[in-house]
């Protein structure tokens, strides 16, 4: 398979893809797969202009000359698609985000209504074939409101991907939280080993992994920095 692994954490200690590159442990055990990791953040990506010139030459390129191109020709010819990301005001990042918006050189301007009612853009690639995962971070003690905007956007723009939640992922990189962090990396490489067999996550892993790894009362005397 071709995996693609859009990572946007504007950070290169980040929380967040410590969970996503165990998952991807897990996911690519014998270097079976081919993986394609974009640090977004060190790429060159202008924001759209709206100018809709992707729709005139239907090449599947923007028009705009930067390193968009590069991920719509990854992203076209890709099996697995992830999206990872710190929740940044209940959504993307704003980085990530232009991403996003310019993946739209790979649908028509041609719309069709679909059997459930909703109106999409034609597909001009085989978004069919292409699975999606989006793992994303919180530095909220819990997930509860955190994440719908997010999840409503995601399933919107991707269909039905699998999504996965973590609250308190800023104790990925806390060296005092490693008894609590640890075990969650693990199950992350485990769950890479499911998807690997098969493309998607159960609703049982997926509570695992978004489960808290400390009382949200504990991790918000930690923040605050309470030792009482």
């Amino acid at each position: 398979m071709k995996i693609l692994v859009l990572n946007g954490s504007p950070k290169k200690k980040s929380d967040t893809f410590r969970l996503t590159d165990a998952f991807l442990k897990g996911l690519n055990k014998g270097n079976a797969h081919e993986v394609h990791i974009i640090n977004v953040i060190d790429k060159k990506i202008s924001p759209c202009r709206g100018c809709f010139g992707c729709w005139k030459n239907m090449s599947g390129h923007c028009v705009i000359d930067d390193d968009q191109n590069e991920i719509l020709d990854l992203y076209r010819d890709s099996d697995v698609i992830i999206w990872s990301f710190p929740l940044y005001c209940y959504g993307m990042p704003s980085h990530l985000k232009a991403v996003l918006d310019r993946t739209i050189p790979l649908v028509k301007m041609n719309m069709v209504q679909m059997p459930d009612g909703t109106v999409h853009h034609e597909a001009l690639a085989d978004f069919t074939k292409i699975h999606t995962l989006v793992i994303c971070g919180c530095g909220f003690p819990n997930w509860e409101g955190n994440f719908d905007g997010l999840k409503m956007m995601c399933r919107t723009c991707f269909g039905n991907p699998d999504i996965v939640c973590v609250p308190e992922t800023p104790l990925m990189n806390v060296p005092e939280a490693v008894v609590v962090a640890d075990p969650l990396l693990t199950r992350f490489e485990k769950a890479g080993e499911e998807y690997a067999s098969n493309l998607s996550l159960s609703k049982a892993t997926v509570a695992a992994l978004e489960k808290p790894m400390i009382s949200a009362e504990e991790y918000i005397r930690n923040v605050n920095g309470d030792k009482g």
